[in-house]
Protein backbone atom coordinates (compact mmCIF):
# COMPACT_ATOMS: atom_id res chain seq x y z
CA UNK A 1 0.00 0.00 0.00
CA UNK A 2 1.34 3.42 -0.92
CA UNK A 3 2.17 5.87 1.83
CA UNK A 4 -0.12 8.76 2.74
CA UNK A 5 2.29 11.31 1.27
CA UNK A 6 2.36 9.48 -2.06
CA UNK A 7 -1.44 9.34 -2.12
CA UNK A 8 -1.69 13.06 -1.36
CA UNK A 9 0.85 13.87 -4.06
CA UNK A 10 -1.13 11.86 -6.63
CA UNK A 11 -4.43 13.48 -5.65
CA UNK A 12 -3.02 17.00 -5.75
CA UNK A 13 -1.34 16.38 -9.11
CA UNK A 14 -4.57 15.06 -10.66
CA UNK A 15 -6.81 17.79 -9.22
CA UNK A 16 -7.79 20.77 -11.36
CA UNK A 17 -8.29 23.00 -8.32
CA UNK A 18 -6.82 23.50 -4.84
CA UNK A 19 -7.90 20.76 -2.43
CA UNK A 20 -8.73 21.74 1.14
CA UNK A 21 -7.78 19.52 4.07
CA UNK A 22 -11.46 18.69 4.55
CA UNK A 23 -11.76 17.64 0.89
CA UNK A 24 -8.82 15.26 1.25
CA UNK A 25 -10.10 13.77 4.53
CA UNK A 26 -13.53 13.15 3.02
CA UNK A 27 -12.06 11.66 -0.16
CA UNK A 28 -9.72 9.26 1.65
CA UNK A 29 -12.18 8.15 4.32
CA UNK A 30 -14.81 7.48 1.66
CA UNK A 31 -12.25 5.28 -0.10
CA UNK A 32 -11.71 3.39 3.19
CA UNK A 33 -15.44 2.74 3.47
CA UNK A 34 -15.36 1.31 -0.05
CA UNK A 35 -12.24 -0.78 0.67
CA UNK A 36 -10.05 1.22 -1.73
CA UNK A 37 -7.72 2.49 1.00
CA UNK A 38 -6.38 0.92 4.17
CA UNK A 39 -6.80 3.41 7.00
CA UNK A 40 -8.91 6.40 7.93
CA UNK A 41 -7.26 9.80 8.39
CA UNK A 42 -7.86 12.90 10.49
CA UNK A 43 -7.47 16.56 9.50
CA UNK A 44 -4.38 16.83 11.75
CA UNK A 45 -2.71 13.91 9.96
CA UNK A 46 -3.37 15.48 6.57
CA UNK A 47 -2.15 18.90 7.74
CA UNK A 48 1.12 17.48 9.11
CA UNK A 49 1.71 15.41 5.96
CA UNK A 50 1.07 18.37 3.64
CA UNK A 51 3.42 20.71 5.50
CA UNK A 52 6.16 18.07 5.50
CA UNK A 53 5.67 17.51 1.77
CA UNK A 54 5.76 21.26 1.16
CA UNK A 55 9.28 21.43 2.59
CA UNK A 56 10.38 18.48 0.45
CA UNK A 57 9.08 20.06 -2.75
CA UNK A 58 10.71 23.39 -1.90
CA UNK A 59 14.10 21.68 -1.63
CA UNK A 60 13.60 20.01 -5.03
CA UNK A 61 12.87 23.38 -6.61
CA UNK A 62 11.07 22.55 -9.88
CA UNK A 63 7.62 22.08 -8.32
CA UNK A 64 6.17 23.52 -5.12
CA UNK A 65 3.28 22.59 -2.87
CA UNK A 66 1.54 25.72 -1.64
CA UNK A 67 -1.53 26.65 0.37
CA UNK A 68 -3.51 28.83 -2.00
CA UNK A 69 -7.11 29.51 -2.96
CA UNK A 70 -8.57 27.89 0.15
CA UNK A 71 -6.67 24.63 -0.29
CA UNK A 72 -3.39 23.01 -1.32
CA UNK A 73 -2.03 22.74 -4.84
CA UNK A 74 1.03 21.57 -6.75
CA UNK A 75 2.36 24.19 -9.14
CA UNK A 76 5.53 25.55 -10.70
CA UNK A 77 7.43 28.26 -8.77
CA UNK A 78 6.70 31.89 -9.79
CA UNK A 79 10.41 32.40 -10.52
CA UNK A 80 10.11 29.93 -13.42
CA UNK A 81 6.91 31.48 -14.80
CA UNK A 82 8.57 33.25 -17.78
CA UNK A 83 9.86 29.92 -19.07
CA UNK A 84 6.76 27.86 -18.26
CA UNK A 85 4.58 30.50 -19.94
CA UNK A 86 6.34 29.71 -23.22
CA UNK A 87 4.31 26.48 -23.36
CA UNK A 88 1.22 28.66 -24.05
CA UNK A 89 2.47 31.58 -26.17
CA UNK A 90 -1.07 32.61 -27.19
CA UNK A 91 -2.42 32.81 -23.66
CA UNK A 92 -2.58 36.35 -22.29
CA UNK A 93 -0.52 36.52 -19.13
CA UNK A 94 -0.61 40.14 -18.04
CA UNK A 95 -3.41 42.33 -16.80
CA UNK A 96 -3.74 45.92 -17.93
CA UNK A 97 -3.61 48.76 -15.43
CA UNK A 98 -7.35 49.29 -15.79
CA UNK A 99 -8.04 45.60 -15.16
CA UNK A 100 -5.88 45.64 -12.03
CA UNK A 101 -7.71 48.72 -10.74
CA UNK A 102 -11.14 47.16 -11.27
CA UNK A 103 -10.01 43.85 -9.80
CA UNK A 104 -8.67 45.63 -6.71
CA UNK A 105 -11.96 47.48 -6.19
CA UNK A 106 -13.98 44.27 -6.49
CA UNK A 107 -11.60 42.42 -4.17
CA UNK A 108 -11.85 45.00 -1.39
CA UNK A 109 -15.50 45.98 -1.76
CA UNK A 110 -17.11 42.68 -2.74
CA UNK A 111 -19.87 42.00 -3.25
CA UNK A 112 -20.27 45.15 -5.32
CA UNK A 113 -22.12 46.28 -8.43
CA UNK A 114 -20.71 47.66 -11.65
CA UNK A 115 -22.05 51.12 -10.71
CA UNK A 116 -20.19 51.02 -7.39
CA UNK A 117 -16.96 50.14 -9.20
CA UNK A 118 -17.49 52.97 -11.69
CA UNK A 119 -18.15 55.46 -8.88
CA UNK A 120 -14.68 54.71 -7.55
CA UNK A 121 -12.89 54.78 -10.93
CA UNK A 122 -14.94 57.52 -12.51
CA UNK A 123 -15.11 55.78 -15.89
CA UNK A 124 -17.14 53.02 -17.53
CA UNK A 125 -15.96 49.54 -16.44
CA UNK A 126 -18.28 47.27 -18.42
CA UNK A 127 -15.66 46.02 -20.85
CA UNK A 128 -13.06 45.48 -18.14
CA UNK A 129 -15.51 43.51 -15.99
CA UNK A 130 -16.42 41.30 -18.95
CA UNK A 131 -12.73 40.59 -19.56
CA UNK A 132 -12.21 39.69 -15.90
CA UNK A 133 -15.25 37.41 -16.04
CA UNK A 134 -13.80 35.66 -19.10
CA UNK A 135 -10.51 35.14 -17.28
CA UNK A 136 -12.45 33.80 -14.28
CA UNK A 137 -10.87 36.30 -11.91
CA UNK A 138 -14.29 37.68 -10.93
CA UNK A 139 -17.70 36.07 -10.90
CA UNK A 140 -21.35 37.03 -10.47
CA UNK A 141 -22.32 36.24 -6.89
CA UNK A 142 -25.92 37.46 -6.89
CA UNK A 143 -28.14 40.48 -7.39
CA UNK A 144 -28.46 43.53 -5.18
CA UNK A 145 -31.83 44.05 -3.50
CA UNK A 146 -32.64 47.44 -5.04
CA UNK A 147 -34.52 48.72 -8.09
CA UNK A 148 -33.21 47.12 -11.26
CA UNK A 149 -31.61 44.24 -9.32
CA UNK A 150 -28.03 45.00 -10.51
CA UNK A 151 -25.54 42.14 -10.58
CA UNK A 152 -23.11 41.73 -7.71
CA UNK A 153 -19.49 40.81 -8.43
CA UNK A 154 -16.91 39.02 -6.31
CA UNK A 155 -13.52 37.37 -6.76
CA UNK A 156 -12.90 33.71 -7.53
CA UNK A 157 -10.59 30.91 -6.48
CA UNK A 158 -8.58 31.66 -9.63
CA UNK A 159 -8.05 35.19 -8.29
CA UNK A 160 -6.57 33.77 -5.09
CA UNK A 161 -4.36 31.39 -7.04
CA UNK A 162 -3.17 34.11 -9.42
CA UNK A 163 -2.02 36.32 -6.55
CA UNK A 164 -0.81 33.42 -4.35
CA UNK A 165 -3.33 34.13 -1.59
CA UNK A 166 -4.52 31.33 0.72
CA UNK A 167 -7.80 33.19 1.30
CA UNK A 168 -9.32 36.67 1.22
CA UNK A 169 -8.34 37.28 4.85
CA UNK A 170 -4.69 37.16 3.80
CA UNK A 171 -5.07 40.21 1.54
CA UNK A 172 -3.27 43.30 2.83
CA UNK A 173 -5.61 45.73 4.56
CA UNK A 174 -6.17 49.21 3.19
CA UNK A 175 -4.19 50.52 6.16
CA UNK A 176 -1.29 48.23 5.17
CA UNK A 177 -1.46 49.54 1.60
CA UNK A 178 -1.38 53.15 2.81
CA UNK A 179 1.64 52.34 4.97
CA UNK A 180 3.37 50.74 1.98
CA UNK A 181 2.65 53.80 -0.17
CA UNK A 182 4.01 56.11 2.52
CA UNK A 183 7.11 53.96 2.92
CA UNK A 184 7.69 53.93 -0.84
CA UNK A 185 7.25 57.73 -1.03
CA UNK A 186 9.72 58.23 1.83
CA UNK A 187 12.25 55.91 0.21
CA UNK A 188 11.88 57.65 -3.16
CA UNK A 189 12.32 61.09 -1.55
CA UNK A 190 15.44 59.87 0.29
CA UNK A 191 16.96 58.48 -2.90
CA UNK A 192 16.23 61.76 -4.71
CA UNK A 193 17.85 63.77 -1.91
CA UNK A 194 20.90 61.50 -2.01
CA UNK A 195 21.22 62.02 -5.76
CA UNK A 196 21.11 65.79 -5.29
CA UNK A 197 23.77 65.60 -2.57
CA UNK A 198 26.05 63.62 -4.86
CA UNK A 199 25.61 66.23 -7.59
CA UNK A 200 26.51 69.04 -5.16
CA UNK A 201 29.65 67.21 -4.06
CA UNK A 202 30.99 66.72 -7.59
CA UNK A 203 34.14 68.89 -8.26
CA UNK A 204 33.58 71.91 -10.45
CA UNK A 205 34.98 71.54 -13.92
CA UNK A 206 38.22 73.45 -14.53
CA UNK A 207 37.71 76.86 -16.08
CA UNK A 208 39.93 77.84 -19.06
CA UNK A 209 42.69 80.31 -18.08
CA UNK A 210 41.82 83.93 -18.74
CA UNK A 211 43.81 85.86 -21.33
CA UNK A 212 46.74 87.95 -20.01
CA UNK A 213 45.82 91.56 -20.72
CA UNK A 214 49.43 92.69 -20.43
CA UNK A 215 50.42 90.62 -23.46
CA UNK A 216 47.83 92.27 -25.62
CA UNK A 217 48.77 95.63 -27.11
CA UNK A 218 46.28 98.16 -28.32
CA UNK A 219 43.40 96.47 -26.54
CA UNK A 220 41.19 98.56 -24.33
CA UNK A 221 39.43 95.56 -22.71
CA UNK A 222 42.47 93.32 -22.21
CA UNK A 223 41.77 90.96 -25.09
CA UNK A 224 44.19 90.52 -27.94
CA UNK A 225 43.35 92.25 -31.23
CA UNK A 226 44.33 90.91 -34.62
CA UNK A 227 47.38 92.63 -36.23
CA UNK A 228 46.60 95.38 -38.72
CA UNK A 229 47.28 94.42 -42.25
CA UNK A 230 50.35 96.17 -43.79
CA UNK A 231 49.52 98.88 -46.29
CA UNK A 232 51.19 98.55 -49.66
CA UNK A 233 54.02 100.95 -50.43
Amino acid sequence: MASLSKLLEALLLAADRPLAVGDLVELINLAVDEDDWAGRVTPDQIEVALRSMSGDFTRHGGVELVEVGGGWRLRTPPALAPMVRRLWPDRAARLSGAALEVLSIVAYRQPCTRLEVEEVRGVDCGGVLRALLERRLVKIVGKKDEPGRPLLYGTTTEFLETFSLPNLRSMPTLRDLEALRAEEATRTAGERQMDLSLIDEEPQSAQPPSSDSSSSEGSSNGSATPPESAEPD
